[in-house]
């Protein structure tokens, strides 16, 4: 899979949310089991202990269990994964809104323009140029 860190913020924090991202949309179902930390290391192509440090935070947020006999897997909770999924989706909304105040836009505004681009994207497209033939 695709691995794309960044300099601004510490690569386990990074690959807890990637992994996080990778639960909440299904990639690693709930009940699943998780790759061994040296295998998503090497996929990661970072250092195993620091992937243990990210593995271990996804424990103690409730994502991951650990049994000794079977490695690594996924909460079975689907309550908790909704959770974590609407926490961060509010993250996103409050991203979006600090953005456009520090652009002057209201919340008001900036809710309105949100939903227009919604509905936009929303509608399907009459671009019927694909059935033109060419001469």
């Amino acid at each position: 899979m695709n691995w794309k860190f960044h300099e601004d913020r510490p690569i386990y924090a990074q690959i807890v949310e990637e992994i996080q991202r990778r639960i909440l949309t299904g990639t690693y179902p709930a009940g699943s089991s998780m790759p061994s930390v040296r295998l998503l290391a090497v996929d990661a192509n970072v250092n195993p202990n620091t992937m243990q440090k990210a593995m271990s935070e996804l424990e103690s947020q409730g994502l991951l269990h650990t049994q000794r006999t079977s490695g690594r897997t996924v909460t079975t909770d689907e309550r908790l994964i909704m959770e974590i999924k609407e926490r961060i989706a509010s993250g996103y909304v409050d991203q979006f809104l600090e953005g456009m105040k520090s652009l002057g836009i209201e919340r008001d505004k900036a809710i309105a323009m949100l939903q227009e681009q919604a509905r936009r994207s929303a509608q399907p497209t009459n671009d019927t140029s694909t059935d033109k033939e060419v001469e």
